[in-house]
């Protein structure tokens, strides 16, 4: 199959609302987050006039995955609480939950368990605004969703290359394309005007090292990311043991006792995001 090279074909990745096959919720979030100068107001017009789209925004915001169960019964309440730049990822999250479904079954469970353990990390590390890593982990695997509606023989010869010669999703997303979904969703978080710091996490997640504005968020994500592959929850897109990136441990100073606590919150985590089906 003739490789595609995505860089010159970043204009179309970023017209993704363009795309017939997507559903109408997914095109319409992607216009309103990518709105300059959104408000949180107008995020809470958009989501309260959608009663489907207020019952995924609660069932999310009151999970394991953001730590706050069953405590928010409104989207102002939630919006008050997290922040325009959360609603905004979390919004993407929940519409891309059914093209992850049907594009990679287990892509959406891995993403939750990511989103879930990054929360954890961020609160042991004391970062300022962990529900925003949490939507860093629950994102960070955009690319992929983007690059299997765009280019779907593509992505899939991807995948079989992954597994028959034993390589990561990552490595054989580079020989066909060129690029990978890292730098797929950093074009995607760029153009939809996501804050500086969540766009390196995504673009980043592999090589935390490359972060400049976000390296300790980068470095959770991506501690978090190879977390989940090891306890095989759900499907990243190869069954590959994931690396450790050099100085993550550094940066990150977890102890064996932080660790321990993690792996085990891991485990709560898990099962509360395994139940969490939109």
């Amino acid at each position: 199959m003739e490789r595609i090279d995505i860089k010159t074909q970043r204009a179309k990745i970023e017209n993704i609302n363009a795309l017939p096959t997507l559903p109408g919720t997914f095109k319409r979030i992607s216009q309103v987050i990518g709105k300059p100068g959104v408000t949180l107001d107008e995020i809470g017009r958009f989501i309260a006039s959608d009663p489907a789209l207020t019952t995924k925004v609660l069932k999310m915001v009151n999970s394991a995955v953001y730590g706050f169960p069953g405590r928010i019964s409104s989207v102002s309440h939630a919006i008050m609480l997290l922040g325009l730049n959360v609603v905004k990822g979390l919004l993407l999250g929940v519409s891309v939950f059914e093209i992850m479904q049907k594009v990679m079954a287990g892509l959406w469970d891995h993403s939750l368990g990511c989103a879930a353990v990054a929360r954890t990390i961020a609160e042991k590390k004391g970062v300022k605004d962990p529900e925003e890593v949490s939507v860093a982990g629950l994102l960070h695997d955009l690319g992929k969703v983007i690059l299997l509606l765009h280019y779907q023989p593509q992505y899939e010869a991807a995948l079989e290359q992954a597994a028959d010669r034993r390589i990561s999703i990552y490595e054989a997303e580079r020989e066909v394309f060129g690029e990978t979904h890292a730098a797929v969703g950093l074009w995607l978080a760029e153009k939809w005007h996501f804050p500086a710091g969540l766009v390196e996490v995504i673009g980043y997640h592999h090589r935390p090292n490359q972060s400049k504005r976000a390296p300790l968020e980068t470095a959770i994500v991506h501690f978090a990311d190879v977390l989940v592959r090891a306890r095989g929850f759900g499907f990243a897109g190869d069954e590959l043991a994931a690396v450790v990136h050099p100085g993550t441990f550094e940066l990150l100073a977890l102890t064996e006792a932080d660790i321990r606590e993690v792996l085990e919150k891991l485990e709560n985590a898990l099962d509360d995001a395994g139940d969490l089906i939109l």
